[in-house]
């Protein structure tokens, strides 16, 4: 789908405000720039909440490009009632945001890898390219990436394209939506990249353009990742070896470091919603197992299979649980340490 962009030209103090959201946690935040990890130690220079960002002796991990083509929203038991109840999606908080993020698929994982190898290495050879090992599915283990939620047991999963076809719909009078440099939010081990998704005519903030530099673009149907800090927990360094022009991973002592993560944020209005045909909502959704730290109670997966078996009786299909991204990318042999 297009987007419109808009060349906005606009001076920031990279200061981080502070704020507590609708949650009850603080966050400190800077306005209208995603701001990479270097900038952002600048900024959050003299903050309590910023140890893990400072931490160093990081082992090496990658920093690849994913081309992600499907957002996720998660939610608990009571979002998944007004959910059903509405036919979609309503904004909560005075901020009249309705959130959604990223979704990593096991496919986006071995193409950004396969990009990553190309671009360090343009002149590998055929057995080269044959014999190099997959690696960047063991860096995958922050929270960005976990089949598990801190939100709730209930998670959507839909194509870029048709949240924002929606959107441009119902919101836009049919005009493409303006895709925006929103903010940077800090928290104590969270660094959250927003987008926001508005209005043409509520052009606030610099566009997301398509910046080879950038944390995120947005290109045919797909948001362009470069996650700044993808791991959490690291356990593996990245070793390169240009002599043979691979890439090879190895296991270290675990450190703990700041994640990253894309949250967009479409503007829809205070209590609107944002509605999709109630079958394809039922085909969207998944159960998740909680996460660290849980927001929100969980039900068990066979109390959610009763719950969403009432809500949608006729539906052919029993509810699936999110399957780990690891375990798709991986035989379980290895995820265990052994050889095959």
């Amino acid at each position: 789908m297009t987007v419109k962009t808009f060349s906005l030209s606009l001076t920031f103090n990279p200061t981080m405000e502070r704020r507590t959201n609708r949650r009850g946690v603080t966050e400190h935040f800077v306005g209208g720039r995603h701001l990479k990890l270097d900038d952002l130690k600048e900024a959050a220079q003299g903050l309590e909440t910023r140890q893990y960002l400072f931490r160093e002796n990081i082992p090496a991990y990658p920093r690849p490009e994913f081309h992600v083509s499907h957002l996720k929203h998660d939610t608990d038991l009571e979002g998944l009632l007004g959910i059903k109840r509405d036919g979609g999606f309503r904004s909560l908080g005075p901020e009249s945001l309705l959130w959604w993020s990223l979704a990593v698929k096991p496919e986006d994982v071995t193409s950004a890898e396969t990009r990553l190898l190309e671009e360090t290495y343009p002149d590998r050879t055929e057995e080269q390219v044959q014999t190099q090992q997959s690696f960047l599915g063991k860096f995958t283990t922050s929270p960005a990436f976990l089949e598990t939620s801190r939100l709730g047991s209930y998670r959507f999963t839909f194509p870029v394209e048709e949240v924002l076809e929606a959107y441009r719909e119902q919101f836009c009078g049919g005009e493409p939506p303006v895709l925006q440099v929103f903010e940077t939010v800090l928290y104590k081990q969270e660094v959250m990249y927003v987008v926001l998704v508005d209005r043409p005519a509520n052009q606030q903030y610099s566009s997301l353009s398509d910046d080879p530099n950038a944390v995120c673009v947005y290109r045919d149907g797909r948001f362009i990742w470069r996650p700044e800090a993808m791991c959490e927990t690291h356990s593996f360094e990245l070793v390169q070896k240009p002599d043979v022009n691979q890439m090879e991973l190895f296991p270290c002592s675990r450190h703990f470091y700041v994640w990253d993560h894309v949250a967009i944020a479409l503007h829809v209005g205070k209590g609107k919603v944002l509605k999709f045909h109630t079958d394809q909502l039922r085909g969207n959704l998944k159960f998740c197992d909680p996460g660290e730290p849980q927001l929100s109670y969980f039900e068990s997966f066979a109390d959610a299979e009763e719950i969403v078996g009432n809500l949608w009786p006729e539906y052919p299909a029993q509810l699936e649980k999110q399957i780990s991204l690891q375990e798709m990318l991986y035989p379980w042999w290895e995820l265990l340490g052994f050889c095959r």
